[in-house]
């Protein structure tokens, strides 16, 4: 299942938080979980997108996110339905 943590800014960043977040990431890549991730250009704050066996381990996992275990972004938890070629893009 796919799992998306929306982030809000609420501390500025620096340096150090941003690279120990960018080491989560790669973490997360490396173990085959992470699907996609980035900033958002016209709003405070950015998203990741993980696959993940259950919404617990989802909620873990960005838990355990520098950004948000450190204070300097909140998140919320959507459970995404992945439509593509492979599903004739019907995800219902």
């Amino acid at each position: 299942m796919l799992y998306v943590m929306l982030m809000e800014n609420k501390l500025p960043l620096n340096e150090e938080a941003v690279r120990r977040h960018i080491e989560h990431l790669r973490r997360l890549d490396d173990e085959g979980k992470m699907v996609l991730s980035g900033p958002f250009t016209d709003y405070g704050g950015g998203m990741v997108v993980i696959r993940a066996e259950s919404r617990e381990e989802a909620d873990g996992i960005f838990r355990a996110d520098p950004f948000v275990s450190e204070g300097y972004k909140t998140y919320e938890v959507r459970t995404l339905a992945e439509a593509n070629r492979g599903n004739g893009f019907d995800a219902g």
